[in-house]
């Protein structure tokens, strides 16, 4: 363990265990660390660790509507562990049909979970009931889950089966899929004014770039291949089946940002003619006698004050970036292997 880590984790210690308000933030960013024993949370105002929720197994991170509780999918456990924001109490562990993988909240509370075992299944849970209030079956093992803007539609893909699935949440029903040649890995929606989905971005298995759906008319429209920075990144062959982890549209609905473990870079294309324009460069690992590590960068997610922050599963961090520079702005230490990133924004 690091100094820089050692010393953040001492002064989280109380935190975790006394009560938390973020009642003077304008958002919270959780980090789930895949290998660790808990998650953290971090102020991006100030770029600092405020509060640890102590749970093994951790994937996914997700939110009630109104910011009260934090939800999370225990792989550990197989249930959907639920905390109270505030203090970071355990609540409730709901037992879910099998294990999981990552979660979505819709508009209306419902928190919808992908089920990444037997034949794979999306189980919908009541958020007032606090149980699983109905299991659809789905073509394929579900690893990564979203709900649409208006609350109407979830999504779904598949690791093993290559199906991406939408849900009608009005009638809690497949309303239709599509088969990729590809393992269905990280995606984000672009939406419509109204709300309701207009194009999806799809990373797939073991292709560093992403596809493009058109949501009304069900097909691929596009595939976009990441340059090639020939960062000589020390690729397993776990990296090698999930090259590019991590993708999101900017809060203006403007950019789209895709990281890539190989190149050990975050791409931003202009969503409305998918040009690139921006390519940042991440923190890498070197090791003296081997290749440049990279900071095996994943999961991305968005805070109100014009800033984007990146897993590095490799490195034990998060890279904070300025959207308006495209600068770095801080690498802020966490837990063990942080993958999954959400945030929370106070209203």
């Amino acid at each position: 363990m690091s100094n820089i880590r050692r010393i953040l984790m001492s002064s989280c210690i109380a935190l975790a265990l006394a009560p938390f308000s973020a009642s003077a933030e304008t958002a919270l960013v959780y980090v789930t660390n895949s290998a660790g024993d808990d998650i953290d949370v971090i102020n991006p105002l100030t770029n600092k660790v405020v509060q640890t929720l102590p749970i093994i197994g951790a994937h996914g991170v997700n939110f009630s509507p109104d910011g009260s509780r934090v939800y999370v999918s225990n792989e550990a456990t197989s249930t959907l562990d639920v905390f109270e924001q505030k203090t970071g109490k355990l609540l409730k562990k709901i037992t879910l049909s099998n294990h999981p993988n990552n979660i979505a909240v819709a508009k209306d509370g419902r928190i919808v979970v992908g089920i990444a075992r037997g034949t794979g299944a999306l189980d919908i849970i009541d958020p007032v009931k606090l149980e699983v209030s109905k299991t659809i079956p789905t073509h394929g093992r579900l690893h990564n889950c979203y709900t649409s803007k208006d609350g109407n539609t979830a999504i779904c893909g598949s690791v093993q089966t290559g199906v991406f699935t939408a849900f009608d949440l009005k009638t809690e029903t497949i309303a239709w899929e599509h088969k990729f040649d590809h393992g269905v890995r990280p995606m984000t929606i672009e939406h419509n004014a109204d709300g309701s989905p207009k194009r999806v971005f799809v990373q797939m298995a073991a292709y560093d770039g992403f596809a493009v759906l058109d949501f009304k008319t069900h097909e691929e429209t596009a595939r976009i291949k990441l340059p090639d920075l020939k960062t000589g990144v020390d690729m397993d062959p776990g990296r090698d089946d999930a090259p590019s982890h991590g993708i999101g549209v900017s809060p203006d609905g403007k950019q789209l940002w895709v990281t890539s473990i190989p190149q050990n870079a975050v791409f931003v294309y202009n969503l409305a003619d998918l040009k690139l324009t921006d390519t940042i460069k991440l923190p890498d690992l070197q090791l003296a006698g081997r290749r440049l590590g990279g900071a095996v960068a994943n999961w991305v997610t968005f805070t109100p004050d014009g800033q984007i922050y990146i897993a590095n599963s490799g490195l034990r961090s998060v890279t904070a970036i300025n959207m308006a520079t495209k600068k770095i702005s801080a690498v802020v230490p966490v837990g063990e292997v942080p993958k999954r990133i959400n945030t929370l924004v106070m209203r």
